[in-house]
């Protein structure tokens, strides 16, 4: 049973990360992409010593790892939990100024510091399921940093919890917080056997009670469609401009299908992301994405066609194409080890959280870690609205995940 007079220090915690910009760059080389997200890393290793954990240390490329040391006799398995300590590039996540809204009683919620940000009841069901919860939001002007700073305070608190409650008993429990998730490099420089765990989850889903098993898989695709520059001035019937069988092949792609803003639940997508170049090379990328990692040739073998079309268009012009595997769905694993998901769902059931099993339409640094050798569902932060202006977490939510956390770490040693 869970300490019902426990004093909770995620809400101070998160609180005080989310003032630490950690936006990640996905146009940098380095790693971390950004060194500024050593900062808060640097913080959580301080963080860790004072509660008590052991074996704590930053390594070289800003993984942060630590261990709970096992109380009980039993053979437990080691599991691990994870988070990242990145915020998204898409909005800027300087100088956070969190606001609580305490009490809600329903209705819409308008950021203070920009009327024009409202975070919408009928755009946000899961508002109706927060009535005299407080709610955190930004002031309007950056995002909040739920993800995954929410996740990174709960598992501190889930640690700081069963330290300072000895009677729980457990098996031997190790922590990663992670770097550069949001630019799919959270695991590029992830040491598997210093981490040490058998098993691992990942504390970065949404709604409470969400338990996910299933990602999509993912292929990125790079297109160079190559013309032939001359002086505008002495152009006629010798220039082949890429920009325009870029434009041409864009033109091409679906209109009502197979694209992000088309698709939903189980469908897959093809999706561009950028295009960039000149008239003598244009380079379109895309994100190749479905459950099926089968139906990725099917996209692939399919743009490859458009890409045939438009360089016969503009006789002369040629195209190159490179596809590089991103991950790949985590249920293929998981399928393998169904207790973990079990001892999950377990732990939800005995805290009365009505368990949501879902699918990701995207990727987790869990998706990667079992294919590494760990498998790793994903459970909830409590995090809504993730990578923009209208971000939100409850109090009551992350206090949730705190106490599945610590339930989850007694169900281990149980059933050992």
């Amino acid at each position: 049973m869970f300490d019902q007079n426990y004093n909770y220090t995620c809400l101070e915690r998160f609180l005080k990360y989310v003032k630490i910009d950690t936006q990640s760059n996905e146009d940098s080389t380095t790693f971390p992409s950004d060194p500024k997200q050593l900062e808060l890393s640097k913080l959580l290793v301080e963080e860790l010593k004072q509660i008590g954990m052991t074996e704590v240390e930053m390594d070289e490329y800003g993984y942060v790892m630590a261990t709970l040391p096992s109380n009980t006799d039993k053979n437990v398995p080691t599991i691990g939990f994870i988070a990242h300590v990145d915020t998204s590039p898409a909005v800027t996540g300087t100088n956070v100024k969190p606001v609580i809204h305490k009490n809600y009683q329903g209705g819409d919620i308008v950021l203070p510091n920009d009327k024009t940000k409202i975070i919408k009841v009928d755009e946000n069901p899961e508002l109706k399921d927060m009535i005299g919860m407080d709610i955190i939001t930004t002031d309007g002007t950056t995002l909040l940093g739920a993800d995954d700073k929410a996740g990174v305070a709960e598992i501190m608190d889930a640690m700081h919890y069963l330290i300072t409650h000895p009677e729980i008993q457990h098996g031997k429990i190790r922590i990663c917080f992670t770097p550069d998730e949001e630019v799919g490099r959270g695991t590029e420089k992830f040491n598997v056997q210093k981490f040490g765990a058998k098993y691992a989850y990942t504390i970065d889903g949404s709604t409470r009670g969400e338990v996910e098993i299933e990602t999509f898989s993912a292929d990125a695709v790079v297109i160079k469609f190559n013309g032939k520059n001359v002086h505008p001035g002495y152009a006629k019937n010798k220039m082949i401009n890429a920009i325009k069988i870029a434009s041409y092949f864009i033109d091409l792609l679906p209109k009502d299908t197979l694209s992000p803003e088309t698709t939903e639940k189980r469908e897959g997508y093809v999706h561009p992301t950028s295009v960039n170049g000149n008239e003598t090379q244009t380079v379109i990328k895309f994100i190749i994405r479905d459950f099926d990692a089968n139906k990725l040739k099917e996209y692939e073998n399919y743009l490859k066609e458009l890409c045939e079309k438009a360089v016969s268009k503009y006789p002369g012009s040629t195209y190159d194409f490179e596809v590089i595997e991103q991950y790949r769905n985590m249920k293929y694993v998981l399928d393998n080890h169904p207790h973990v998901e079990q001892f999950a769902i377990e732990a939800l059931n005995r805290l009365g959280i009505n368990p949501i099993k879902s699918a990701i339409r995207g990727g987790t640094d869990g998706a990667r870690l079992s294919y590494m050798g760990i498998p790793t569902p994903n459970l909830f932060a409590g995090g809504h609205n993730f990578h923009g202006f209208l971000e939100y977490v409850a109090v009551q939510d992350m206090q949730a995940a705190v106490q599945m956390i610590v339930t989850l770490a007694q169900i281990w040693e149980e059933k050992s």
